[in-house]
Parts: C-alpha cells; sequence; structure tokens
C-alpha cells in the first residue's frame, strides 16, 4: 500500500500544474494530493468534495481526508486527473474501481455533464458485457469492492452477461454440429471435441467463491447443459482443493475450503451423471475430513446411491476420522448410502404397475441387474474391513443386510467376508457367530465353497449341519438328472418354482391352482423333517458328551455315523415320500432356516 502511495504521488506531480500553488491536500489510503479546489474543476466536478468545501468555507479546509474511498489510491488519481482533463484509459482493469470512486465522489451528470459515472457506466454495458472473459475480469475486481459494487449493479449485470454468453456459445456449437444424413434428414453429429462451448470453465475458476456461486446458478436458470456445469464444478474444485492444499495448512484455510465443498454440493446438477461418480465420492471424503455440515454429506450420500452400481471397491474405502476406538474405514457412511440404493430400488418397484413388476423379474431388468453389481460390490467391502479389530458384529451385520434378500444370487462373496470375520474375531461367542452365519443361504454356495464350509472348524454346528445337508440336496438333484426316467415330473415344478417365472404351457389360473397344491406338499414334507430333525438333536445331545474326550476329526466321524443311522439324507427317503414334489433351491432354503 505504501509502495503504491508514493507511485500515485510521484505520478501525480508530473500532472499537476506546477506554476499554481495548491490549496487543498487530499490524503487517500496513505496517498496524498496537493490539489486545487477553486481554480481547476475539482470542485466542479465532485459533489462530495464540493459539499466538504462548502461545510468548511469560514474555517478554509486545507486538507481532507476520504478513508471510506472504495478502491485504492490509483482509482482516486484517475478520478482526479478526469477533472483536471488528462486523458487516460477505461479499461476493463478498471471500470469496477472507477465506477465506485465515481459514485463516492458524486461525480454525476448534476454537477458536470459527460462526468466519470456517465463515462464509465457507458463503457460497463457497451464493452464488458458484449464479452465473457472482460466480465470475469470484471468480477474479480468487484472482489474488494463489495457491497458497493453490488449496490451499483456491477456485479449482477457482469453475472447476467457470464450466463447468457456461456447459453449462446453452447446453443452455437450446438449448431455447429447440425449436418444432413444420407437420407438428406437433419440430425445432430456424434463427433464432438471436448469442452466445445465450454471454453469459459477455466475463466470461471479464478472467481472467488461467493461470486462464482452466483454466476453458476444464473448459468442454471439460464439452461446451461447440467455435463457443462458439472465440468466447471470440478475444474473449480480441482484448483480450490488440491492446488491450494498444501499453501496453507492455518484454520482459515480449512474453514476456506469446507466452504468450497459445500457450496459446490449446492450447485450440484440434478441429473444423474452430470459429474462422474470418482468426483462425489472425492467430494464425500473431503466432507468428512473437513467436517462439513451434515446436510452436505447426506445430499452427496444421495446422490452416489444413485448411481452405486458403477462403484468400484477403492470409492466405497472411505477413511475415517481416526478417533480412539474408531475403525478404519467410515462404516458408518458407506452404510447410509447402501440404504440410499435400497430405497431408491424400493421406490423403482413401487412405481411400476403389476404387469411392468412382473416383467422386470428378471435378471435382464437394470434393476436387478444394478443389484447383482451392487451385491458383489458390498461382499468384497465386507471382505475388505472384516480383519478391522475396531468392526463390531452389529455393523457388520447391518451393512450385509442393507440389501434385499434377492439381490445375491451366489453367496460365495458373503460367506468369504463372514469367514475373514470368524477369522479376526475369534473371541466371538457361540451366539454371535450363529448369528452372522445366518446370514448366508448355504445352498447358494458353488460347490467349492460348499466344501469348504463344510470343513470350516470357525461355523457354529449348526451352520456345519446346513452346509451337509444343502449338499446332500445337490448330490440328489445331480442323481435325478442322471436318470430323468425315474420321476421327471417334479424336476419340472421344481424348475418353475426355482425359476421365478410363469410356464408358458399353464394358463395363469392352472399355475395359480398348481402353486397351491405344491405348497401344502411342502408343509407336510417341512413337518416330516421336523420330526426327523427333533431326533437328530436328541442324538446331538449324547454326543457332545464324546466331543469332550475326542479330537475334532473324531467327533466329525461320529456325526457323520449318526447321519447316516438316522438316514435322512438317502435318496431312499425321497424317493419314498408321499409328496410328488422334489423341492428346488429356493424352497429348500427355506426349510432350511
Amino acid at each position: 500500500m505504501d509502495k503504491q502511495a508514493n507511485c500515485a504521488r510521484q505520478s501525480c506531480s508530473e500532472w499537476v500544474f506546477r506554476d499554481v500553488p495548491s490549496d487543498i491536500t487530499i490524503e487517500v489510503h496513505g496517498g496524498s494530493f496537493s490539489l486545487h479546489k477553486l481554480q481547476f474543476p475539482l470542485v466542479s466536478r465532485s459533489g462530495r468534495i464540493r459539499k466538504l468545501v462548502a461545510e468548511h468555507r469560514d474555517s478554509d479546509i486545507s486538507r481532507i481526508e476520504l478513508l471510506t474511498l472504495p478502491g485504492d489510491a490509483e482509482s482516486f488519481e484517475q478520478a482526479a486527473q478526469f477533472c483536471y482533463g488528462v486523458n487516460f484509459e477505461i479499461t476493463a482493469s478498471n471500470v469496477a474501481q472507477l465506477c465506485c470512486v465515481s459514485d463516492y465522489l458524486e461525480m454525476t451528470e448534476e454537477y458536470s455533464k459527460n462526468n466519470l459515472c456517465s463515462r464509465a457506466e457507458e463503457y460497463l454495458e457497451s464493452i464488458v458485457c458484449k464479452n465473457l472473459e472482460t466480465c470475469v475480469q470484471v468480477l474479480q475486481q468487484c472482489e474488494s469492492l463489495l457491497p458497493l459494487a453490488d449496490e451499483l449493479r456491477i456485479v449482477s449485470r457482469c453475472i447476467d452477461a457470464i450466463a447468457s454468453k456461456a447459453c449462446v456459445e453452447q446453443i452455437a456449437s450446438s449448431f455447429s454440429r447440425l449436418e444432413y444424413s444420407s437420407s438428406g434428414r437433419l440430425h445432430m453429429s456424434k463427433q464432438t471435441t471436448k469442452g466445445e462451448g465450454d471454453w469459459w470453465i477455466a475463466d470461471l475458476s479464478g472467481l472467488r467463491i461467493d461470486l462464482y456461486q452466483r454466476v453458476i446458478a444464473a448459468m442454471k436458470c439460464r439452461g446451461v447443459r447440467p455435463e457443462s456445469i458439472g465440468a466447471s464444478l470440478m475444474s473449480y474444485a480441482q484448483k480450490e482443493l488440491i492446488k491450494k492444499s498444501n499453501q496453507s495448512t492455518q484454520p482459515t484455510g480449512s474453514d476456506h475450503e469446507s466452504r468450497v465443498v459445500e457450496t459446490i454440493v449446492s450447485l450440484l446438477p440434478v441429473e444423474k451423471f452430470a459429474v462422474p461418480l470418482t468426483f462425489l465420492f472425492g467430494l464425500l471424503r473431503s466432507a468428512v475430513m473437513l467436517d462439513c455440515t451434515v446436510a452436505s454429506r447426506l445430499d452427496l450420500e444421495r446422490r452416489i446411491g444413485s448411481q452405486l452400481d458403477v462403484a468400484t471397491l477403492d470409492d466405497l474405502l472411505i477413511p475415517s476420522s481416526r478417533n480412539a476406538g474408531d475403525t478404519l474405514f467410515d462404516v458408518d457412511t458407506v452404510e447410509r448410502i447402501l440404504v440410499n440404493f435400497s430405497q431408491q430400488d424400493d421406490s423403482e418397484l413401487d412405481d411400476m404397475d403389476d404387469d411392468s413388476l412382473f416383467e422386470s423379474d428378471t435378471l435382464s431388468s437394470p434393476s436387478q441387474s444394478a443389484l447383482f453389481k451392487v451385491s458383489k460390490l458390498v461382499d468384497n467391502y465386507l471382505a475388505e474391513i472384516a480383519p478391522d479389530a475396531n468392526l463390531k458384529l452389529n455393523k457388520f451385520i447391518a451393512v450385509a443386510e442393507t440389501l434385499p434378500a434377492h439381490a445375491r444370487t451366489i453367496h460365495d462373496g458373503l460367506y468369504r467376508a463372514i469367514d475373514l470375520y470368524l477369522k479376526a474375531h475369534q473371541g466371538l461367542a457361540d451366539e454371535d457367530k450363529r448369528r452372522v452365519c445366518k446370514l448366508v443361504d448355504f445352498q447358494k454356495l458353488s460347490h467349492e465353497a460348499g466344501a469348504h464350509a463344510a470343513q470350516n472348524e470357525r461355523l457354529p454346528l449348526q451352520s456345519i449341519v446346513q452346509v451337509l445337508y444343502s449338499e446332500q440336496l445337490r448330490l440328489r438333484n445331480a442323481l435325478f438328472c442322471s436318470y430323468p426316467d425315474e420321476d421327471p415330473k417334479p424336476m419340472r415344478q421344481s424348475w418353475r418354482i426355482s425359476s421365478g417365472a410363469l410356464s408358458a404351457a399353464m394358463s395363469p389360473r392352472d399355475n395359480y391352482a398348481s402353486l397351491r397344491r405344491e405348497n401344502r406338499e411342502l408343509k407336510l414334507e417341512l413337518a416330516r423333517l421336523r420330526m426327523r430333525l427333533n431326533d437328530l438333536e436328541k442324538e446331538h445331545v449324547c454326543m457332545k458328551r464324546d466331543m469332550e474326550k475326542s479330537t475334532s476329526w473324531k467327533f466329525m466321524a461320529s456325526f457323520s455315523r449318526a447321519i447316516g443311522r438316522l438316514k435322512i439324507f438317502t435318496h431312499s427317503y425321497y424317493k419314498g415320500s408321499t409328496s410328488p414334489l422334489k423341492p428346488s433351491h429356493k424352497t429348500e432354503s427355506k426349510l432350511t432356516q
């Protein structure tokens, strides 16, 4: 400031007439200007100085301090030059200061024709507002002139001009892509240049966050493409959060970054995929680290949940605040994201009518495909966080249960995650082990996973029984496939149930009646199984005495002999059953739970 004032004082001596002694000294921001109040048109062009001189006419005032003058000493010098008739150039770098200084000094048409106010306003309207780049440059100058620049509508006029020009640029670029096809029809060319019509994005990145927010809001109202808005937000975030992250470690720097994140979140377009999912996760990580508002974090979680099917495992690994006793990763945030995804899926199903819902219940529907992708993602995430010693069982189960039961067609990934959790938390009680193992449908395990589970000593006994039962069912179904002439009708019925689709050869009414008959038969078979399971439990009580005296391998051998004596898993039992139905994979999973 002192250097600038000295320069202004030195330049002032070059254009003020030296042969006429000055009779008034004006001090502005550390700079002193020796001028003339009566002999030359300083008083005649400035209403404020005229009033100050008139108020102190009796005391013959010789010094005036303009402490509240907007801008700097250089701006006042240019205003004084204008009063003395010295030529200078009005540019985009000084027009905002001249508008504010001339308004402060009351250099209006009331005191002189073609005064500085009208000259600066004319340049602002005819030159600045016609060009997007100059509007951005003027906005940057207005940052130090607020709120006066806002009261004079300099900011609002530049913002409206930027939004209008950006919209016109995009329309022009769209028309340039129009071309005629071979059939003579007009269509839009798919070949576009990256950033075509969006060259203004880099210019906006230099604005202060409050002015940038107003510019983007105006662009959204004008109808600028959501993709362009998203690209601008990404460019601004990269400049303010990444490039400046190492420049300041003070709390004020963190406060600025928090405001930037919250503002960008509020400006995100409502359309899906307007910004990449990785950018949303990056904002969410920043919001967690900077402790941004809850509303901003929930908004990001909702947006991420709406397109979670394109996320990767690295995206979900959000570091926690790392307080004492915290998990390595922020599990609560991921759980809320999964809840948002599940609720969105449910809302989409609620909006469908019965016919469309029935048609979309196939593996090829987008909703079901998204569920499959997210289920694999969740299983991998559970396997990644399972070894964390601070991860509570309830939190692990809550994350696994966020998805509906039909989301997983194969439970290998979920079984692997549970096995890793049991391995890392060996002090779990038997009741807790049974709770977590209930998440797995052992009939949906592959042959390799089932073989591993049957020999897994970390699983509770009840889960091992279910694994062996599922393996027996798989063996029985394989035998039926090897001998189709033996009982073909149950196999067709079982396939119809497991597929979840109506048979093309049966009418809906006949199919419904058939399902009711099969349901009754299943209930009878379930009662028989319960009776045999009671016998198994009695036998198990006897085996527990032997378990204390024998090794685990001897116990499994004894357990296998006991199952052989009960003969509840043999092929002869099912063949001799009065039920004509051979349970499908989905039906049998219900029986074992």
